[in-house]
């Protein structure tokens, strides 16, 4: 009997992944993805695709606001509409009919945006800074929130587990990913359209696990990964999916929402990847490309957030390195914005509970790039060039705003310099307008200079716009 249980479970555990894969095999009427539910935000003035699975054959008309797409589901059961470009609004009723019918009611059309990455990205606004006040303004009906739950997928999966989309409450709020939310929120003021956030996001998870095959195919630098997709991701000697490895939640939490229409991606993400310095742009480069390629997409915004100091321990210039790598893809990959945040941190806690500020330098990139809004500010100051002068040294840099400021109207902090002999010391660093000039007695022949250059660094170089400068060093690799 004890052999026939177990037998037994291990059908039903097998039936349950094959379903979770393949939900037409075993299911002779209409299915849909999680991600099309009541309550749900399509993206506006883009086509829009609805797919799921119905019995072989089976016609499938999808409705909405009087428009109608049919579809034939295949041998596999699949099918697929594209509707017509909408724009924003709503309430809306979207109907799909095959060989049952499904209706989902209140769907606005606005604006979507995937929220992915570890924990910073996961952390909601219950555990936020003034997490009550928060709640209490929380009623935004134009905004919704979905959250994927934790799927890794040997194979790429056709659906997730979700609660389905949510709208914003003062009770549904404080689950709502924070980041997400409060960029959102801002986007919702500025444009007035409705806003969608999907969460998919689990703390902790490294890069390698979220990008797409198609991402480590389209960098060289990544040849050990490409070479050996086949064997991802990896398996513990139980059997059970490693969802540290690369594709396991590509498979199992992105690639069931392609091709959802969306406007594009924010993430954040690094803290697991530290100590890599380099090589982690070579897999925010692969992350983006392969996301951009799967939605078909090559312009798909993608704004991110430059990991917070923090006390990590060890090497205290390993998470610079990181920095470095997150302010390169901010260089060489177009569409792309990166919100610093060196002075909204604490030192002794990984989660900053400040996810306000995050949000809204976030979504200045997005009103910017995306919305028209070019007047605003985006960023503080990004190193540009440097240049010798006698005993000095002067710095260049993009994204002055209204000028160069002190923020808290001390003298400018963590700026070093040295000589040849790479022996980088503190050194004094004035605003000259648009410059900052960086100098000491120490090294009268100064080469190079670093800014912020520690884990621990909460440098207070910003511009008038209240955005901190990020930490550079001008003797990169």
């Amino acid at each position: 009997m004890k052999t026939h249980h177990r037998l037994h479970q291990r059908l039903l555990t097998w039936l349950g992944a094959f379903a979770l894969l393949f939900p037409a095999a075993l299911q002779a009427e209409l299915t849909v993805p999680t991600i099309f539910s009541d309550h749900m935000v399509l993206q506006r003035d883009q086509e829009l695709p609805v797919w799921g699975w119905d019995t072989a054959g089976a016609e499938v008309t999808v409705s909405i606001d009087g428009k109608q797409q049919k579809a034939k589901a295949g041998d596999d059961g699949k099918w697929m509409v594209k509707l017509p470009a909408m724009k924003a609004g709503g309430p809306h009723e979207l109907v799909v009919e095959g060989s049952s019918r499904k209706a989902f009611k209140d769907v606005l059309v606005g604006e979507v945006w995937i929220c992915s990455g570890q924990s910073n990205m996961e952390w909601t606004v219950s555990r936020s800074n003034n997490s009550a006040e928060e709640a209490k303004n929380g009623d935004h009906p134009q905004i919704r929130h979905i959250k994927f739950g934790h799927r890794p997928s040997e194979k790429p999966a056709t659906d997730v587990p979700s609660n389905g989309w949510e709208v914003c409450t003062p009770e549904t709020v404080p689950n709502f990913t924070a980041v997400g939310y409060f960029f959102g929120r801002r986007l919702q003021q500025e444009l007035n359209v409705p806003i969608g956030l999907i969460g998919s996001n689990w703390g902790g998870t490294r890069i390698e696990p979220w990008t797409a095959p198609e991402g480590f195919k389209s960098n060289p630098n990544l040849k050990s990964i490409s070479d050996k997709l086949d064997s991802f991701p990896e398996k513990n000697n139980k059997g059970a999916i490693n969802h540290q490895s690369a594709l396991a939640l590509y498979n199992g939490m992105i690639h069931p929402m392609v091709p959802f229409g969306v406007r594009g991606a924010i993430w954040y993400q690094g803290e697991s990847n530290n100590g890599e310095g380099m090589l982690y742009y070579e897999k925010m480069k692969a992350l983006i490309q392969g996301w951009r390629t799967i939605w078909n997409n090559d312009d798909m915004p993608f704004y991110f957030v430059q990991l917070a100091p923090f006390t990590y321990g060890g090497d205290p210039t390993r998470l610079a390195g990181i920095w470095e790598a997150q302010t390169r893809t901010l260089r060489d990959v177009p569409h792309t914005g990166m919100a610093v945040t060196v002075d909204i941190a604490n030192l002794k806690d990984i989660h900053p509970k400040n996810k306000q500020d995050v949000g809204a330098r976030l979504a200045l990139w997005a009103l910017a790039q995306d919305y028209g809004k070019k007047d605003l500010v985006v960023s503080g100051p990004l190193y540009r060039s440097m240049k010798k002068e006698g005993s000095k040294i002067r710095l260049t840099f993009d994204h002055v705003g209204g000028g160069l400021v002190s923020r808290d109207g001390e003298p400018l902090s963590w700026f070093t310099i040295a000589g040849k002999d790479g022996n980088f010391v503190e050194a004094k660093a004035t605003i000259d307008g648009d410059n900052v000039v960086v100098e000491c007695d120490a090294v009268p022949s100064p080469e190079h200079v670093r800014f912020g250059w520690s884990q621990l660094a909460e440098p207070n170089l910003s511009n008038k716009e209240g955005l901190p400068a990020s930490p550079f060093r001008t003797d990169s690799k």
